[in-house]
């Protein structure tokens, strides 16, 4: 039942019974839960269906999943349709790889953002650093091989074929790594965790006064007046 009597759309479903049970019980809290939703504002329903993503203080953890993902897919099809001489796997490979590269663009942007924006201590900087590297590294070999096999426009064989499996080996130890620094990055240092913010705040704090600390009075109080950024160029 439609109430058009007001300002508001409302929604209510009869017959369920006094217990609110069954199927008209169920209809009736799906769609009083679509009726909360029209009521709030743009970023408030964002925000009410998915909270995960708009916690989120950059996207990088949004778009690294599907590199890994795809880049992963690609490699074990590849090796697969090679050893079963199955040329259809191989081109659906190249999909992946191609899929794979063209992901792996915007993350390396969105890290390296996230890197220059985000609170951490020395201690992160060293394996942000290292993990920075290894993502444009993955970014690199993924185009290269992905532009080899387009430019190919067939499955590669013989010593080429060998080549460009070893080149896809180097790929996927890149990547497994790069992922393992994320995964330390976050997992153990709290990076970009709510929680662990204020304490990676200080913590940023504390390595960037220490690097400053034959600077000048005047140097020392300008960056106590922003304890948030930190100096990527030491």
């Amino acid at each position: 039942m439609f109430d058009l009597t007001s300002n508001h759309l409302r929604i209510a479903v009869h017959g369920g019974g006094d217990s609110g049970g069954g199927m008209a019980g169920a209809l009736e809290s799906f769609l009083s839960f679509i009726e909360s939703l029209l009521e709030l504002s743009p970023t408030q329903l964002f925000e009410r269906v998915l909270p995960g993503v708009s916690s989120l203080d950059n996207l990088h953890p949004l778009f690294v999943h599907f590199p890994i993902a795809l880049l992963s897919l690609f490699f074990v099809l590849d090796v697969a349709g090679t050893v079963g001489s199955k040329a259809q796997w191989r081109r659906s490979a190249a999909s992946l790889l191609y899929a794979g590269a063209l992901f792996a663009a915007p993350t390396v942007v969105m890290g390296l953002v996230a890197a220059a924006a985000v609170a951490h201590g020395g201690d992160v900087h060293e394996i942000m650093e290292r993990h920075e590297q290894l993502g444009i590294s993955v970014f690199l070999l993924a185009s290269v091989l992905a532009l080899w096999r387009f430019w190919a426009k067939a499955p590669l064989s013989g010593a080429a074929n060998i080549l460009y499996l070893i080149l896809a080996t180097l790929l996927m130890g890149l990547l497994v790594f790069a992922a393992d620094l994320g995964g330390l990055m976050v997992f153990k240092y709290g990076v970009a965790v709510e929680p662990v913010t204020a304490m990676n705040r200080e913590a940023a704090s504390l390595h960037q006064h220490g690097l400053d600390g034959m600077h000048e009075e005047s140097d020392l109080q300008d960056h106590d007046a922003l304890p948030y950024q930190h100096d990527h160029d030491h």
